[in-house]
């Protein structure tokens, strides 16, 4: 009975979870990130105003809750590769051979979620508030990616070579994110934008091979590290 109350219970809590971060996606695109109060978006969804604090403790939290997932998949992809593989191999494969989310619906004519592209596209670009929030969080995962690599390789304390790399690597997914939103706020090309990415992806990871190509080989049962 504990165990049934509880599966329950954490159903109800990604419900409204789930709740909250709907009806906030839907104000923010009306009208814009920075226009609408948390307090709305707790009217809007009727549950108080501490409910929704206490899923999101932030308002950037309420926008990027789906966006943020990926950086977590990223880290624990390049922490699990095999013994051996570099992490540039590793972080290229995740960001070019996934199965591309967003870009690969656009890419196969999806209307949808060619205007949710653009939307969250808009919304991030008019709003300094989300592009910090961004910022911050690939920074947050670049310093654990250090971490990780600083651990792999065994680096003492004051080499910068796992911070160099990591945030090399990050940089290029930095550039496959604002590449593709500058794209689509201008409507260029949509049906191409997937192919696209993945061509200046695998040049600019060229460019990065030929310094990080044997960097940072894959050892067993590395632990991602965490990003907070």
């Amino acid at each position: 009975m504990l165990w049934g109350d509880m599966g329950l219970r954490e159903r109800k809590k990604a419900q409204t979870r789930q709740l909250l971060a709907d009806t906030a996606w839907r104000l923010f695109a009306e009208r814009g990130f920075d226009q609408v109060p948390v307090a709305e978006v707790a009217r809007e969804a009727q549950v108080a105003l501490a409910t929704v604090f206490n899923y999101f403790p932030t308002k950037e939290d309420l926008f990027f809750f789906r966006l943020e997932d990926f950086g977590e998949r990223l880290l624990a992809a390049v922490g699990a590769r095999a013994v051996g593989e570099p992490v540039l191999v590793a972080f290229r494969r995740f960001l070019l051979e996934s199965d591309g989310g967003l870009l690969a619906q656009v890419e196969a004519g999806d209307a949808e979620a060619l205007e949710q592209l653009r939307t969250t596209s808009r919304v991030i670009a008019d709003s300094p508030a989300l592009r910090a929030r961004e910022q911050q969080a690939l920074g947050r995962y670049a310093d654990a990616l250090a971490r990780m690599l600083a651990a792999e390789t065994g680096a003492p304390a004051d080499d910068l070579q796992p911070q160099v790399a990591a945030n090399a690597l990050m940089g290029v997914h930095r550039a496959l994110i604002d590449y593709p939103r500058r794209r689509v706020l201008a409507d260029e090309a949509p049906a191409r934008l997937a192919a696209d990415v993945r061509r200046f992806g695998v040049r600019a990871f060229a460019l990065l091979e030929r310094g990080l190509g044997d960097y940072g080989p894959g050892t067993a049962g590395t632990d991602a590290g965490s990003t907070t």
